[in-house]
């Protein structure tokens, strides 16, 4: 068992010999246990290095050799779910050294992608989506008359979410060739909850079934034709114990569930399983964080890890024995706090989670508010309708959702919400470019695919005090809003206690100047000032994205020779196109320049990097504009000489 992350790299004789699955596939059954555990240590050295997700790869590292081990990978298909999982598999597959690239601008993604390696089948990073993916590639196979084999990887947290559910059974209909392994922990990144999960952790990891199923075997095989016998014998007991028995009522040959942390039992259960016809499910018990041991005792503060340092932290030092500046309260600090002080007042306050309760900063509002929470596990879509219905009934529903999640449950946002103008909020995370988790997180898409809903109402602050108010003026409004704020800090505002709501579709002129005027929303307000103090532009604090401040909008145009919108958002439909419609709609034709996320997916890198490949830096703002200055100049001069 390890108690500590190695600082220096540990000793793996026998993982540095394996750099393809063919390699593993070489070695003896018998080593398969010593390699299990350097692998283990080689994981704890690397994501010290440089960070990442963290307990569900230490829980799969049995699995993962397994599985390379009897399936001839690349031809067989692994798919992983959500991708949390996959260090041991990129390991194990020819990435070693690259490990300490991992989350790193031009280094290794932190989820499977397709175009890093042709082991990793399917680019993930969102849940439930491994048995859909698996279950197509092998009707694929099938049409082309190909033999390979399919096996998909989901864990208990993701068979929460609706569309798991949805391939099943597709799948059980058409009878495919294809297995899955549900790795059950009873973890997703918070305690796993819902009926299904308890489902597992009641019946299937019984005492009482697991006796009966192994007795009832062991009695079976001494019998003339005991095979059909003890199938159908199985089948009563599961059905006394379990009525419904889901899966095989679904159509699957369900086995397990069997240890995921045993490489013999492993094997064996693959091999048997890995030429039956039909879809199988092979139920494996597994621990996050197996190994070690802050991780297995602490598996939610375990998920992911930042890097850790070698060298011991410096205590700061004060003049004068002056108590330090407190430290700046993260985003989703400040919406758990305006949770709790609502709650307070208001019982009819309703925050709803798709499993997200820790990232959004909802621990303390769910200890202080039990019944005023719910955390509906990782089930976007549904968490969007529950909303919705709970609104039907006079509550007022906060939906606490990452951006990218959001776009799972865009068809209910519409739907369900905007279309019966539901009073219902949304606090948004992680909106704009989120750093190391790359392009699958990123929040980049949320302004566009929200502004073109009627009834709602979209705000983005541009400091924290404004994202309490914000939030405040989304709980008050009799209807669809949405609050969309970036991941981490903002620039240091005071917060005010009082909260106040906002005049609708209002703007906040920061400062006033001439020829330039820059409307800059949300999380680029205080980039962009820099540029304008440089520049000496109009900066205006936009704050609503709908409705926009067309008046001001307007008013810039006609005082100004150049409007330029910034926005941690996509280009193409954010909120720079709704400036853009609003001067085509007056008939205003002036020189435009929108700056935001360009039509492409940024790769990973640390949030800073991301942001200076897409120009969203102080200084890259400014070139922008000096830039487009230069052209205009040019454009003009070529005018005059004509």
């Amino acid at each position: 068992m390890l108690t500590e992350i190695p600082l220096t790299r540990p000793s793996t004789p026998l993982l540095d010999s394996v750099n393809s699955p063919a390699q593993l596939r070489a070695l003896s059954e018998e080593q398969l246990p010593n390699l299990a555990h350097e692998l283990r240590q080689y994981l704890l050295f690397s994501v010290g290095k440089t960070g990442g997700h963290f307990g569900a790869g230490l829980g799969v590292v049995e699995l993962t050799i397994a599985l390379h081990y009897v399936f001839n990978t690349p031809s067989d298909r692994l798919v992983w779910d959500v991708g949390h999982q996959a260090y041991p598999h990129k390991i194990l597959t020819g990435r070693r050294k690259e490990m300490l690239t991992l989350r790193q601008k031009d280094g290794l993604c932190a989820f499977p992608n397709r175009e890093e390696s042709e082991y990793d089948t399917f680019g993930v990073g969102h849940s439930s989506t491994s048995i859909s993916a698996a279950l197509g590639m092998a009707l694929g196979s099938e049409l082309q008359g190909l033999l390979n084999k399919h096996v998909a990887i989901i864990g208990d947290g993701a068979m929460t979410g609706g569309m798991a559910f949805e391939a099943m059974q597709h799948a059980g209909h058409l009878k495919t060739n294809m297995l899955i392994i549900l790795n059950d922990n009873d973890m997703s990144i918070s305690e796993s909850v819902g009926g299904l999960s308890n489902y597992f952790s009641r019946i299937w990891a019984s005492r009482r079934y697991n006796s009966l199923r192994e007795g009832g075997k062991k009695v079976l095989e001494s019998m003339p034709n005991a095979m059909e016998f003890a199938r159908r014998t199985e089948e009563h007991m599961k059905g006394m114990v379990s009525p419904g028995t889901l899966f095989e009522e679904m159509g699957f040959n369900y086995v397990g569930p069997i240890d995921g942390h045993n490489i013999e039992k492993l094997t064996l259960y693959l091999e048997k399983l890995k030429d039956l016809p039909g879809p199988r499910i092979l139920h494996v018990i597994t621990q996050k964080g197996r190994g070690f041991t802050p991780a297995e005792k602490d598996p939610i503060g375990y998920h992911a890890l930042g890097k850790v340092d070698p060298k011991p932290p410096v205590k700061a030092t004060t003049q004068d024995n002056a108590t330090p500046p407190p430290a700046k309260p993260k985003y989703s600090d400040i919406f758990g706090q305006f949770l709790c002080d609502v709650a307070e007042n208001d019982q009819r306050l309703l925050a709803i989670t798709p499993a997200m309760r820790e990232g959004s900063g909802m621990v303390t509002f769910s200890k202080r508010f039990p019944k005023q929470y719910q955390d509906v596990a990782i089930a976007e879509q549904h968490a969007v309708t529950l909303a919705a219905g709970a609104a039907c009934e006079g509550l007022k529903p906060i939906v606490a959702i990452y951006s990218t999640f959001l776009q799972r449950g865009y068809d209910q946002l519409i739907h369900d919400v905007a279309l019966q103008n539901l009073d219902v909020l949304f606090g948004i995370d992680r909106a704009g470019l989120v750093g190391e988790d790359g392009p699958t997180h990123a929040g980049a898409y949320d302004l566009s695919f929200m502004r073109c809903i009627p009834n709602m109402i979209i705000m983005a602050p541009s400091n924290e005090n404004e994202c309490r108010q914000m939030l405040y003026t989304g709980y008050k409004y009799p209807g669809p809003a949405a609050v969309r704020y970036p991941r981490g800090t903002g620039p240091g505002e005071a917060i005010a206690q009082t909260m106040v709501e906002l005049p609708l579709g209002k703007s906040n002129t920061l400062r006033d100047g001439k020829g330039i005027a820059i409307l800059a929303f949300g999380s680029m307000v205080e980039t962009a000032r820099q540029a304008a103090d440089n520049l000496n532009a109009t900066l205006i604090d936009m704050r609503f994205i709908k409705p926009l401040d067309e008046e001001a909008v307007i008013h810039a145009a006609n005082q100004h020779s150049l409007i330029v919108t910034v926005e941690e958002n996509a280009i193409m439909g954010g909120a720079g196109s709704a400036v853009n419609e609003v001067l085509a709609r007056e008939g205003i034709v002036l020189p435009l320049l929108n700056l935001g996320i360009p039509d492409s997916f940024i790769e990973h890198g640390k949030p800073s990097e991301m942001l200076n490949a897409c120009s969203l830096t102080p200084t890259g703002i400014q070139e922008s504009i000096e830039i487009r200055l230069q052209k205009l100049e040019s454009q003009r001069n070529a005018k005059n000489v004509s």
